[in-house]
């Protein structure tokens, strides 16, 4: 079955259950084109309209899932979902609108897709959210936050094992939240719990773990994080370095508490150099110079090997958000100039953190093929392409 997935890892997670789900059942649909979707700005709803009108006129249906499809934590009416996206109305005899995962049971650990579209096993430990950030749709689309028990999370871990699976990805709505009873609470997080548990009950060889928020990492998950199975790179749903950006953001954090996680992780003593990828909502209202600065400079001193950048976006045209009605919304000029001074800074880090990796030796994932060249990941996530015959799924030493 053609598809295309967009989005975060959760929407990986869920497409090889579909796609298998669509097998096993018999469905054969070479017609049918599955979109896993996302809401995360205006800007990525409106190219998901487009690659739908796109994708009809050239499949004979279309099938919508993932955050598209949620209306109050549950499946979107016709109605509901058409007053959203009028433009797709007169298509919806060819559009079927489906909910996350096949299962009634979400959090069930049987594993759909026998061949998977990833070399990675995306693992999902968490979802839903109660923190209601002032700039995101998501919470508002999904529900709670609800914790997956542990002996599913082992079990699913087990049969991947099996199987050919040699790293597992621990993804999230809000990952380190699970055994929380709110997820504005980190105090009560049992994430380095489970991470140690994985470490114990399980013999999968590669752990990484995917965006977090930083108020969770607390002292014994760095202590926990220090096993060599755990790969040396972490991504941190930081959002700004600014305390007046934060508060209207409503996170609940502040930069020095920020800093402090960063300089744990930085000083964490690894085979490899630590990667730190961040999430940065630039251009958020009464977003000042001095604000900004705070983030572009901040950057730079914890040396920030990837930035996800988001143009902060107001969702206006669709959905609302509170920062939507917030006043001293950023100009566009503004907003391009500060976008452009931000991603020259981490391009001159990101060069300077592959430079240091010169002559270091690493474990690498041979993951897909590409143009007659494989591709895969060092542990501290550096992209590297070879020119030689290797079998997917496979581990090999490499000097970078």
């Amino acid at each position: 079955m053609p598809y295309k997935v967009f989005g975060c890892k959760v929407n990986k997670y869920f497409l090889n259950q579909r796609l298998d789900y669509f097998h096993q059942n018999g469905n054969n649909l070479e017609d049918t084109l599955l979109i896993a979707t996302c809401v995360v700005t205006d800007r990525a709803k409106n190219k998901r309209v487009r690659e739908v009108k796109h994708a009809i006129q050239n499949w004979l249906k279309v099938v919508i899932t993932w955050c598209w499809t949620f209306s109050r934590w549950n499946l979107a009416t016709e109605s509901e979902f058409y007053s959203t996206y009028p433009e797709l109305k007169q298509y919806s005899d060819k559009i079927t609108l489906l909910p996350e995962s096949p299962s009634k049971n979400w959090f069930e650990y049987k594993i759909w897709g026998k061949s998977s579209v990833y070399t990675k096993h995306f693992l999902i430990v968490q979802n839903g959210c109660d923190n209601h950030c002032s700039f995101c749709l998501t919470v508002a689309k999904r529900w709670p936050h609800i914790s997956r028990p542990l002996d599913e999370i082992i079990q699913e871990i087990h049969e991947i094992e099996s199987q050919w699976w040699k790293e597992i990805v621990i993804t999230w709505i809000n990952l380190a939240a699970r055994w929380c009873s709110n997820s504005t609470k980190p105090e009560e997080t049992k994430f380095p719990y489970l991470l140690r548990e994985i470490l114990k009950q399980t013999t999968i060889p590669r752990i990484r773990i995917s965006s977090m928020w930083p108020e969770y990492a607390n002292d014994e998950f760095f202590e926990v994080i220090s096993d060599e199975r755990i790969l040396p790179h972490f991504h941190y749903s930081i959002q700004s370095f600014s305390d007046n950006v934060l508060k209207n953001m409503w996170r609940h954090y502040s930069s020095e508490e920020l800093k402090t996680v960063l300089k744990k992780t930085r000083d964490l003593k690894k085979k490899n150099l630590i990667s730190i990828w961040a999430d940065i909502i630039v251009w958020f209202p009464w977003e000042t110079e001095s604000d900004f600065l705070d983030t572009y400079n901040w950057i730079e001193e914890f040396w920030i090997t990837k930035l996800h950048a988001f143009p902060f976006s107001d969702h206006t045209q669709r959905e609302r958000i509170p920062a939507s009605f917030l006043p001293n919304q950023i100009d566009q000029k503004i907003k391009k100039e500060r976008e452009i001074r931000l991603i020259s800074k981490w391009d001159e880090i990101r060069e300077k953190f592959i430079q240091s990796n010169k002559w270091t030796s690493h474990k690498i994932l041979i993951e897909e093929r590409r143009d007659w060249k494989w591709r895969w990941w060092t542990e501290n996530y550096i992209q590297v392409e070879l020119e030689r015959d290797y079998n997917r799924g496979e581990i090999i030493d490499y000097i970078m």
